[in-house]
């Protein structure tokens, strides 16, 4: 039975030389089914294939292409078979594995409150990356986390819905496809294909559309031409905030810091640049313990700001056996120049007991037990957190088990008489409060604290580190050395902090914080622009003006204090003072 007249379906060439496929004229003189295409009980004797160049539906020597319902058979056996790359089934559905090192640390900052540092060297040791890849992923994690403010302003003039209507792993998804378009030298079809490949093998097929189309989206414009898009008449705030991928309320109170600190406003720049490049890895060599031999014939170079100290060359430290020993730890030179310059402003005495305040993890802590191991002092690593207490623990345990305690309580209840002396005054003779603060000296490393933090964090934060001092004060030795510390220039952290302790403890004399720092580093590394010291004068901070008598905190020196910058000196902002406790 044939198929009867009107049965072809599309108009074309014909598929052979064979004319319709059936008694009656086609529809469409065109495109007919060829010899043999009957839908009768068996395949036609007629020639199959060979009625012309086109496709017949004839059965030639395969057996036929249709069975004996009519319905078309494979052409050929499924793995054998061609598709374009443009087919569903076909296109990428998988991701390298930087880029799915770089997804997943993101994908831990916004979930469990992960802080990008410590999440993404697991994933690199867990996927096994190359030097090279692990680069790659860095960049990926770090820059979408550092610019994730500037990116997400781009992606809100290139999606339809506001930002918090999509799904947490596709935006995601979409910042780090925004930042290979924008900030990488990588090709945009490359970046485009490889995120949409993520997307589907991480979050699936569905969102990979809207990904596709959003990022297509965003590389009509360079970041020139989208800063241009977004500063579009915004003040100058707004416009550093966006240009330099930090929070309006963060770029204003930097500014302001750098002119508390004595520095020049115009610096926000540099500053905020500063922030946002990759910073280098700091070695310290445990005194007395470590050496920095290994990492120096591994390609590190030594430090030009501390003595015992190097600048890693990169890659998985753990390939050096000091490091992987602890006697050699990762420290930013900073935090480093912390904890010289407490052994700085007076020599030490065999027997003095010294005081960490709050030590976890332990970077500082962990340098101050190898000091007071050499200087014949034992320290007493205090640490609110059970967890961090262990880590401290974990971190001592390389240092004389004599020279050091951890204790884990409350740092605002720690007493004079938890220095332990047998004999003699009771209290500590030094004293650090490395206090917690809002970390805005250290955004280089900790890239996304500067989307978490708010101005809240910073009323609560300053009202904790009153506390803390008040405490340390009042567990320190007549006679005694307290050092501040806050990786933070914010001024309310800082000359405010000061300015308050002196008020409420009339017994602290402020010292010569800048002559101690300036010790505590190698001899000509803080002079000139670089050095850190300002003269303290109330709640006002002047480079260059003598002391005066309307400063009741200054005993034969200059009362200063110590503030270091990123873009002045390659490390954190940490901010330093020193006070001594009246007799």
């Amino acid at each position: 039975m044939s198929q009867g007249p009107g049965n072809t379906r599309r108009t074309g060439g014909s598929r052979g030389a064979g004319g319709s496929g059936g008694a009656g004229p086609s529809r469409d003189t065109g495109r007919s089914r060829g010899a043999g295409s009957s839908r009768g009980s068996g395949p036609s004797d007629g020639p199959g294939r060979s009625g012309g160049s086109g496709r017949s539906g004839g059965t030639g020597e395969s057996g036929g292409y249709r069975d004996n319902r009519g319905r078309q058979r494979n052409r050929q056996a499924m793995g054998e078979r061609r598709y374009s790359s443009s087919a569903p089934s076909q296109r990428t559905r998988r991701t390298d594995p930087a880029r799915l090192a770089a997804f997943r640390t993101l994908r831990a900052v916004a979930e469990d409150d992960a802080y990008g540092n410590l999440v993404l060297p697991d994933h690199l040791r867990r996927l096994q990356l190359n030097r090279r890849d692990a680069g790659l992923a860095t960049e990926l994690a770090y820059g979408a986390l550092r610019h994730q403010g500037t990116w997400d302003a781009v992606l809100t003039h290139c999606v339809d819905r506001p930002l918090a209507k999509i799904d947490p792993p596709v935006l995601d998804a979409l910042r780090l496809g925004v930042h290979q378009l924008l900030a990488m030298r990588i090709p945009d079809h490359a970046a485009i294909d490889q995120t949409v490949g993520l997307t589907r093998a991480e979050i699936g097929a569905g969102p990979s559309g809207l990904v596709n189309a959003v990022l297509r989206k965003v590389m009509a414009h360079d970041l020139t031409e989208w800063l241009e898009v977004l500063t579009r008449n915004t003040d100058d705030v707004t416009r550093l905030a966006l240009e330099g991928a930090h929070p309006t309320w963060i770029v204003r109170a930097l500014r302001q810091a750098l002119t508390v600190h004595g520095r020049n406003p115009a610096e926000i720049t540099r500053l905020l640049e500063a922030d946002n490049a990759a910073p280098q890895v700091h070695l310290v060599a445990l005194p007395g313990l470590g050496e920095l031999t290994s990492a120096l014939d591994d390609g590190a170079t030594p430090s030009t700001l501390v003595a015992d100290a190097a600048t890693s060359a990169g890659g998985d430290l753990r390939r050096v056996q000091e490091v992987r020993d602890g006697t050699v730890r990762v420290q930013d030179a900073g935090s480093q120049l912390v904890a010289h310059s407490v052994l700085q402003s007076a020599p030490v005495a065999d027997g003095e007991k010294w005081l960490d305040l709050c030590a976890g993890p332990g970077g500082k802590a962990i340098l101050l037990a190898a000091l007071a191991a050499q200087h014949g002092a034992h320290l007493t690593a205090n640490e609110v957190a059970s967890h961090r207490a262990d880590l401290v623990r974990q971190a001592l345990a390389v240092v004389d088990p004599q020279a050091w305690t951890v204790r884990c309580a409350d740092g605002r209840r720690i007493t004079a008489a938890d220095a332990g002396q047998s004999s003699g005054e009771a209290g500590f003779d030094r004293i650090l409060v490395d206090a917690p603060c809002t970390g805005l000296g250290a955004l280089r490393r900790r890239p996304e604290a500067r989307w978490r933090r708010t101005p809240q964090d910073l009323a609560d934060l300053t009202v904790l580190q009153g506390e803390l001092l008040d405490a340390a004060v009042g567990a320190l030795k007549p006679g005694g050395l307290l050092v501040y510390a806050t990786c933070s220039p914010h001024a309310a952290e800082t000359m405010v902090a000061v300015d308050d302790v002196l008020k409420a403890h009339p017994e602290l004399n402020l010292v010569d914080t800048g002559a101690a720092v300036r010790a505590a580093a190698l001899p000509g590394a803080l002079d000139g622009d670089a050095d850190p010291a300002q003269i303290h004068v109330g709640s006002r901070a002047r480079t260059g003006e003598p002391a005066t008598s309307e400063n009741p905190a200054t005993t034969g020196h200059p009362a200063t204090t110590a503030q270091l910058w990123p873009h002045i000196h390659g490390t954190d902002a940490m901010f330093i003072a020193h006070f001594r406790k009246n007799n």
